[in-house]
């Protein structure tokens, strides 16, 4: 019970951590009027929790638990997070094919690296340089977008962003030992956890942070938020928890979690590109796909 409740105190710590860091650091940026798609693809798919969680994990030495932050995480969003989004409100958005195109190709230097099932330091330092790529294609692709000035909302928002580090290094430490010790004491498969339980306890709120914007009419906000955040999953989360210790990835990681993380992506963009955004009924598909891919994780663990 000890793992346990580790566990859900890191896991809440991370998340509050992470909100109160960036309700300072959006504030800061809002100072130079970013438009909003740009700002969202940039900043707020910078997810601290999700990296807190992986670095947390790796150090614990549960490298497949690590990999599934960013595995688990990036199918989370592109199935899960999208299609409940896209069930609860359609999201309308006429995303450049540039946008789309940086999108799906995100995850695929992740793949190709992967694919032999170790992720060294080098393959960290090359997916680090990538992101910068990924993310800047996307931000630039998308700068045509209707804007809106940023106002600046929050007050002391470097004490914010402090305060918020402060909390996120705690709650990694406490998500680490809780992972350690559930895996430890309940035989719970490291890759299964990570890519499932972990990755999408960690990115609920992402849920909000979609529909919300959807709902008021900014569908481009919605998805930039998602696709920004797949890139900086896939490419700078990946990478910089290789560098600090690489991860060998077992079968189901290899065979299952890699893969599905790749193409969940390329079919959120081809339903993303075909309809104009999201229908009710694309909602539907992506949480059906979603289910299936848990049926299958559950069943080869």
């Amino acid at each position: 019970m000890v793992g346990v409740l580790l566990l859900i105190i890191g896991l809440a710590l991370v998340v509050g951590g992470a909100e109160l860091f960036f309700d300072g650091l959006l504030a800061s940026a809002g100072r130079w009027s970013l438009s909003p798609f740009v700002l969202t693809v940039v900043v707020s798919g910078f997810e601290l929790e999700n990296l807190a969680a992986g670095i947390a994990a790796n150090l614990k030495g549960l490298g497949n638990a690590a990999a599934g932050t960013f595995l688990g995480g990036t199918t989370f969003l592109a199935l899960g997070v999208a299609g409940l989004s896209a069930a609860v409100a359609p999201i309308r958005a006429a995303l450049p094919a540039s946008v789309l195109l940086w999108s799906a190709s995100a995850p695929l230097p992740l793949l190709a690296l992967g694919s032999d099932g170790d992720l060294s330091r080098l393959d960290g330092l090359i997916l680090l340089l990538w992101a910068v790529v990924a993310i800047g294609g996307i931000a630039y692709a998308g700068r045509s977008l209707p804007g809106s000035e940023v106002a600046e909302t929050s007050r002391h928002p470097l004490l914010r962003m402090l305060g918020g580090l402060a909390v996120l290094t705690g709650g990694g430490v406490a998500l680490g030992d809780g992972l350690q010790r559930v895996v430890a004491q309940f035989g719970v498969s490291q890759s299964l956890l990570g890519n499932t339980a972990i990755a999408a306890a960690v990115e609920v709120e992402e849920v909000g942070r979609v529909a919300v914007p959807s709902r008021h009419g900014r569908g481009d906000v919605a998805l930039g938020n998602v696709f920004g955040t797949i890139a900086h999953f896939a490419a700078f989360n990946a990478g910089l928890i290789a560098l600090v210790r690489p991860i060998q990835l077992d079968s189901v990681s290899r065979h299952l979690h890699l893969p599905v993380a790749a193409a969940s992506v390329l079919v959120l963009a081809g339903l993303t590109r075909r309809h104009r955004g999201l229908s009710r009924l694309d909602g539907a598909v992506l949480l059906a796909l979603y289910g299936g891919y848990i049926a299958a994780a559950i069943s080869l663990s």
